[in-house]
């Protein structure tokens, strides 16, 4: 059995009956309608509402502002200076903590929690400074090599690829026994040869944004070169190159505490968390709290730049950005 009924010639069987709602309504220019008194968000604008609404970065946030306080001030966390003629006493060998002394003494009498304190201030500094070095370097290289293409690219390309090549411990290792080291030529040092990552991160980018179609739009209205690259190229592929700068920064603060570990970094003069954790081997069946107290600061503070790293990924890159 079938039912149908003609309208206009056509006919419709039961369960095919269009039903349309009036315009009255429902009208389509409600439907569609788009305010534009709203100024659209820019995909910074955006990251920026996202990343303060992620706890992640609220809390990596705080634990990186006590970082960077105590690096830059530690003079108003500790009363004793560690640098000080004198601070270190042999009759305090492994002394237990004591009032002002709260984490007591290391082997050579110096006291543990000044020199955490003070420890704090290298690692910043390499980290901050490579991770800007790096940044800027890489970032110029890899932008240059994916703009120009042709002969550039490939010479930039297996430039890269010979630093990619050479392992970055293993180049500071080398390369560091030539200078007297310290936070900033260490620094130096890991920017030289640590820039290959971000330069390929940086050549892709620019390349993929390079074959939108909103610059082949921008080229057909007459942009010039300049005016693609410097509105529209880079503002679009940094944020790849921002996310991996971010995520490695506490590589870099693991690389200066594995050096003073080993002994090749910073000079003895130099408090360091690396140091003083290789230092605390020594009285590890003894005193083995005076090892996790440098451990503990250096894991807490590489920690929250990871955190950083991750919550910035999420609020930069659509690919990973969490629904």
């Amino acid at each position: 059995m079938t039912h149908a009924s003609e309208t206009g010639g056509a006919t419709t069987r039961r369960g095919q009956e269009h039903f349309v709602a009036p315009v009255d309504e429902t009208p389509l220019q409600a439907v569609d309608a788009l305010n534009t008194d709203v100024k659209p968000r820019s995909l910074w604008s955006q990251a920026w509402r996202d990343l303060r609404r992620n706890p992640m970065f609220i809390v990596s946030a705080v634990l990186i502002a006590v970082v960077v306080t105590v690096a830059a001030f530690p003079q108003l966390f500790s009363s004793l200076d560690p640098y000080a003629q004198g601070a270190c006493r042999l009759t305090n060998s492994y002394g237990d903590p004591i009032p002002g002394h709260p984490f007591g003494f290391d082997q050579q009498g110096c006291d543990v929690y000044s020199r955490v304190i003070y420890g704090a201030r290298p690692s910043v500094i390499v980290g901050v400074v490579t991770t800007l070095g790096v940044f800027l370097l890489g970032g110029v290289i890899g932008a240059l090599a994916g703009w120009f293409g042709g002969w550039i690219d490939a010479i930039l390309s297996r430039l890269t690829d010979v630093f990619f090549a050479i392992p970055l411990i293993l180049a500071a290792i080398v390369v560091g026994q030539l200078f007297e080291l310290n936070a900033l030529t260490l620094a130096m040092i890991l920017i030289l040869f640590g820039w290959t990552a971000i330069a390929r991160i940086a050549r892709g980018s620019v390349m993929s944004v390079m074959n939108s179609e909103f610059i082949t739009a921008s080229k057909a209205l007459g942009a010039s070169s300049s005016q693609n690259l410097f509105r529209h190229v880079v503002p679009n592929a940094v944020a790849p190159v921002i996310v991996t700068a971010m995520v490695n920064l506490g590589m870099y603060i693991v690389l200066e505490a594995t050096l003073s570990f080993l002994g090749v970094g910073l000079p003895e003069s130099t408090i360091s968390w690396g140091a003083d954790i290789s230092n605390a081997q020594t009285g590890l069946y003894t005193r083995p709290e005076l090892l996790f107290y440098p451990s503990g600061a250096l894991a807490i503070t590489i920690l929250s730049f990871i955190m950083l790293g991750d919550a910035v990924r999420d609020a930069l890159d659509p690919k990973t950005k969490k629904r």
